[in-house]
């Protein structure tokens, strides 16, 4: 297995960027207490708009409201990445792999701890073609945000100790669904990690829905943008649908070299790591799924 050079591994530096929720949060509060001197129930509306938008702004996955979130590079560069989600998958990733050696192009794999565990080879080879790699939670579960601190840290954590067997360090992280929670800006960065998330997507619910994936990419990308694929079986799981998403993700390529545009690995496009190598690299056994509930 290919590994970067080694690198030397730093947490930043504590202390909380200020935020948009932070901000939209000392307005809210300051608007209550003037209305407060006219009528206390004045007071209520800005502070109800605040929790109002801290509910549905993380939706929005392109939105720095709780913690900075990287969701595209410099327009001004003629120039995508493409990342994969959910995997890796022991039929579409050796596929996908291929056909990316082919086009000579690089991309980075958000892994989930789980799948990484159950499929070490896959990783091995993921690395040994030169892709990054970075932390998609160990289980995926939609739902992470919505539970507690401890819960979302072990989650981030363990796929983190899964891909360190491998002798790397991840640095980016990449919330399900794309959504984020108070929680998560300070977790990160006491792991040392940061966030990224996508500008141009497809909507293909997971590979659920791959009809025309290339001509929704390609009719919404920009210079700049992080496209969001994944790196799973389509969900018909007939041998029919596999090759038909193999040329939707050439179509996607071709399309982009063809607008006169270069598909560049995310570190490269967003001018920060997305991993760094780590000095001890030990055997990647295959893991029984951890328990979280305790």
């Amino acid at each position: 297995m290919r590994i970067m050079e080694e690198d030397t591994i730093t947490n930043p530096a504590p202390g909380s960027p200020i935020t948009i929720s932070h901000l939209l949060g000392f307005f809210a509060l300051s608007t209550a207490l003037l209305l407060s001197v006219w009528d206390i129930r004045l007071s209520t509306i800005p502070l109800a708009f605040f929790v109002l938008s801290s509910f549905i702004a993380p939706f929005f996955t392109s939105i720095s409201y709780f913690l900075p979130v990287i969701t595209c590079g410099k327009s001004s560069e003629k120039a995508v990445s493409l990342t994969f989600d959910d995997g890796p998958d022991p039929v579409s990733t050796p596929a996908l792999l291929n056909l990316l050696k082919n086009k000579n192009i690089l991309a980075t794999f958000f892994v989930t701890g789980e799948n990484a565990s159950r499929h070490p080879d896959l990783i091995q080879a993921i690395l040994r073609q030169g892709h990054t790699i970075g932390n998609h939670s160990y289980h995926h579960d939609p739902l992470i945000m919505l539970k507690n601190s401890k819960r979302l840290f072990q989650e981030i954590q363990l796929a983190q100790d899964i891909l360190k067997t491998f002798g790397i360090h991840t640095l980016a992280f990449r919330p399900p669904a794309g959504i984020t929670n108070p929680k998560l800006g300070k977790i990160l960065s006491g792991l040392g990690m940061y966030c990224v998330n996508y500008s141009c997507r497809a909507f293909d619910m997971g590979n659920r829905r791959i009809q025309n994936l290339s001509g929704k990419i390609l009719r919404k990308i920009q210079p700049g943008d992080i496209v969001l694929l994944h790196d799973i079986i389509p969900a018909k799981e007939k041998k029919q649908w596999m090759l038909k998403w193999l040329v939707e993700i050439e179509g996607i390529v071709d399309g982009i070299q063809k607008k006169g545009w270069e598909v560049i690995p995310l570190a490269n496009l967003i001018h920060r790591p997305v991993m760094k190598s780590i000095r001890k690299v030990t055997d990647a056994p295959h893991h029984e799924c951890p328990n979280l509930e305790s």
